[in-house]
């Protein structure tokens, strides 16, 4: 390479990688994998090396990070936040070993070794044991003022309540949104109509930096510590400051190492390897450390990174396949979605068959062909996504993906809302799957919970002419049910009967089963029980909307404008007519005892003798408050089959008593 092509290179290099950084560091959402951008930067190290003068001087090879925002006050730390070299070769890491061994002059050394976890690294501050700051890592001098947000985080300690706390010090550590809270929060996005998030790590970066900490709590961030700096302890050891830690109350993961030899690391390595999937977060790598603070000490530190550690990360788990086409979904609220239909291929444990394309944005980034070999990678190892093609492979003449221009379900014209990057079918009220779509969330289990009703019984009756709004299920007759392919006598009943006892369901359930966008189950529970009475809601102007607690401008121009529309009216009023709850009960609910009075309790999972409605109607019945996520103001947990982990760990960490079906029905003398 001449020294010209080696400038022009390094320019589109440092380019790319800062275009890359700001969409990682600023924006939660990145373009490419983590791999990916490790290529490029290693490619722009490397001809740096090479081109020692053309380097430019605000490389990104030179920096931690990125700059932090304006919206938080900048906050310059008292210890440099440093990344950590990496590398995806296990040849490094003896390497790393070697050159460590040689600065050592030979000494002894432990390793310590843990789970490199794909979240946001942030430094908490300490003063007299009680939490004083919180700042994100930024570009590793300086970062932003997160302590509100932090504050609402659970397992992050906000004093500290033991003996011989020094004045100050401070903890650094990775803030993660559990796999379990990752998946309920895109369930409930696309419940809303809104598109899923991408991954766990962009999720935990995009809610610490939200202006409103209420919508923090909610999503149930968690946080592990990593390291601790502190003056006024004597310290010899990483596992030492670690298991001080944990006296102090700080939740770790007891899933760290110390080890002797190379070999050790390795099998830790590859143990995490095959078992990373099991874990309740995200991990992207292991963290090796020299485990002699003294050592540390000693090797000292490079512009970036310290000598002392090294980062090995897991490449991507990504395979190749052929696409054979993409569909289009339409969802409830007319959201065209592409999907990719693949040669079958495993991925991870499973057999996959299609992958999310996510939008036209993401079709044009891709430049798609058909029968071209993609490869495919588990988004946070949850959710399949395309994320290249190889171009090499592609055959002559193949025909490029065009995302339609009109709804593949009905011929409407697409549309654009805004700024938003997606196309819609305005025809809300005669696109089937949007019909569809509708009557499907409101009887899911979070809405009616009409529990003898599918999706695919949806389908049956919705083709057969049976249904088109929801209001229609409380119409269906036996006679009409009982001719359709599968129904007997039993099925019929159990179908039938379902439909009944969802008449029960309290209206803030039923006012999540309308749909109304932005609408979630949080939501609802707040409207209704701030107007009381549909009727009032109805009635309500935007302005009266938007001051209750939650609910922003966004969400109360959606309810207003729901409510502006003739056929929505209509169907409240035949809901209304066939008996369904849509007032809060204002008849004080007593009982002889009220053993659980005073008392506040979180339940998650699935349970064998009550159903969630049930079990929650019983518990107010004798006293308790309930609550939807778990924090230092609860007093019990209760849980059932598939428990939320992050609950479940919160819990624990909290000391909060937990409760099976059984303990809380015998408390409650059912």
């Amino acid at each position: 390479m001449t020294h010209q092509e080696a400038q022009a290179e390094i320019q589109r290099l440092t380019a790319l990688v800062r275009h890359h950084n700001v969409l990682y560091y600023q924006e939660s959402a990145p373009e490419i994998s983590d791999y990916a951008f490790d290529q490029l930067l290693e490619r722009l190290t490397q001809l740096e090396n090479q081109f020692p003068t053309l380097r430019l001087p605000d490389s990104p090879t030179q920096k931690v990070g990125e700059q932090p925002t304006k919206n938080f006050v900048t906050v310059h730390h008292r210890h440099p936040m440093l990344s950590l070299s990496n590398t995806y070769s296990e040849a490094e890491i003896h390497n790393f070993f070697q050159k460590a061994q040689k600065l050592l002059q030979g000494e002894p050394m432990e390793l310590f070794c843990e789970l490199k976890f794909d979240g946001v690294a942030i430094s908490l501050s300490y003063k007299s044991g009680i939490l004083e700051r919180v700042v994100t890592r930024g570009d590793g001098k300086k970062g932003d003022d997160i302590t509100k947000n932090a504050q609402t985080i659970t397992t992050l300690p906000k004093r500290i309540r033991a003996k011989g706390i020094p004045q100050y010090f401070e903890v650094r550590g990775e803030v993660l949104m559990p796999r379990a809270c990752f998946e309920a929060l895109n369930k409930e996005r696309l419940a809303q109509g809104e598109g899923p998030l991408a991954n766990p790590r962009n999720t935990a970066a995009g809610t610490l930096k939200m202006i409103d900490d209420k919508i923090v709590a909610q999503r149930l961030l968690t946080f592990y510590p990593y390291a601790l700096k502190v003056d006024e302890i004597a310290l010899r050891t990483q596992e030492a400051s670690i298991h001080l830690l944990e006296e102090w109350g700080f939740a770790t993961s007891p899933t760290y190492k110390k080890c002797s030899t190379i070999g050790e690391v390795i099998s830790y390595i590859n143990y995490w390897s095959a078992n990373r999937n099991n874990l309740p977060v995200d991990i992207d790598g292991i963290v090796i450390k020299i485990n002699s603070l003294a050592q540390q000490e000693k090797l000292g530190y490079t512009t970036k990174s310290p000598r002392w550690a090294i980062a090995y990360k897991y490449k991507p788990t990504r395979v190749a396949t052929i696409l054979e086409k993409v569909g289009y979904q339409v969802g409830r609220t007319g959201a065209v979605t592409p999907v990719a239909h693949l040669k079958p291929v495993l991925l991870a444990g499973t057999t996959v068959k299609r992958a999310s394309l996510y939008n036209n944005n993401e079709l044009k980034k891709l430049n798609l062909c058909l029968e071209d070999s993609v490869f495919v990678e588990k988004g946070g190892d949850i959710i399949p996504k395309v994320t290249g093609v190889d171009i090499a492979q592609r055959k002559v003449g193949s025909k490029p993906i065009i995302f339609p221009t009109h709804c593949p379900a009905c011929g409407t014209v697409l549309v654009q809302y805004g700024a938003d990057v997606g196309y819609y079918c305005p025809s809300e009220k005669t696109c089937p799957p949007q019909l569809k779509g509708r009557i499907k969330h409101f009887v899911h289990r979070k809405a009616m919970h009409i529990a003898s009703i599918g999706s695919k019984t949806v389908d049956l009756l919705f083709d057969k002419g049976l249904l088109r709004t929801p209001a229609d299920l409380y119409q269906l007759r036996y006679e009409e049910i009982c001719l359709l392919e599968g129904f007997k006598k039993t099925a019929t009943r159990n179908l039938l009967q379902g439909i009944t006892q969802s008449k029960k369901t309290p209206f803030e359930k039923v006012l999540f089963a309308l749909g109304i966008r932005h609408v979630g189950e949080t939501v609802a529970e707040k409207l209704a029980h701030h107007f009381q009475h549909i009727d009032a809601l109805i009635q309500a102007s935007e302005e009266d909307i938007s001051l209750v607690p939650e609910v922003g401008k966004k969400i109360a121009y959606s309810v207003k404008t729901y409510f502006l529309d003739a056929d929505n009216l209509k169907l409240v009023a035949a809901l209304k007519h066939a008996g369904l709850q849509f007032n809060v009960s204002t008849t004080p609910i007593t009982t002889e005892k009220q053993p659980l009075a005073g008392k506040t309790f979180v339940i998650s999972g699935n349970f064998q003798r009550l159903d969630r409605t049930l079990l929650k109607t019983h518990i107010k019945r004798h006293g308790g408050r309930l609550l939807t996520a778990v924090s230092k103001n609860v007093d019990y947990l209760v849980t059932g089959k598939k428990a939320g982990p992050a609950k479940l760990a919160t819990a624990q960490a909290l000391g909060i008593q937990v409760l099976s079906e059984e303990k809380i029905t015998n408390m409650m003398g059912l």
